[in-house]
């Protein structure tokens, strides 16, 4: 079933569309939380509050892309359970993937700096624009979805060194493209 008869049976408040979400996205949705929490319990806790979440938010929300909108419910409520099960131990995948990134970003904005943090977030979708699609997708698949080199290299074919590599490099021209543009590291 395509995307836009699933948000259809959102709008009719059909059952179906739930069904139907999760025997498209059901898969993609489990592995996006599993891989920020390792634990499958968690993760397909989240998945099913992330489809309570899609119901009650569709309508009035009519996404254009069903499986981003999904998956930033799923990731932002995994992330919440990963912060309550991680407040006095750590989760390494999650934590290393995010460390990488550690030296390219700055600390969560405070309330003051919500404006900067959209202009940063232009910065960074126009940084991602400047990639090639291969590269785009080891670093989406890496800092987005949370996968291992892993599974990364397996993606798109390459050696796990060489994904390792190229997030090396990525990370270094994210550091160099935010200081051209005078972003506070």
């Amino acid at each position: 079933m395509n995307d836009e008869r699933i948000i259809e049976l959102f709008f009719e408040r059909s059952e179906q569309a739930i069904k139907e979400l999760d025997k498209k996205y059901g898969r993609v949705c489990y592995t996006v939380s599993y891989n920020i929490l390792n634990n499958r319990q968690d993760a397909e806790e989240c998945v099913n509050d992330a489809y309570l979440g899609t119901w009650n938010a569709i309508p009035p929300a009519k996404p254009n892309f069903l499986l981003a909108f999904v998956c930033k419910i799923v990731r932002n409520i995994s992330l919440k359970r990963y912060e309550q099960n991680t407040a006095t131990k750590r989760n390494s995948y999650y934590d290393v993937a995010m460390e990488e990134l550690g030296d390219c970003l700055a600390c969560a904005p405070t309330v003051d700096e919500e404006i900067a943090e959209r202009e940063l977030t232009g910065i960074i979708e126009s940084f991602l624009d400047s990639l090639s699609k291969e590269n785009r997708v080891i670093f989406l698949r890496r800092y987005w979805f949370s996968d291992t080199y892993a599974d990364i290299a397996k993606q798109v074919g390459l050696t796990e060194k060489n994904v390792s590599v190229r997030l090396t490099r990525i990370r270094k021209e994210l550091r160099e493209y935010l200081l051209e543009r005078k972003v506070l590291l």
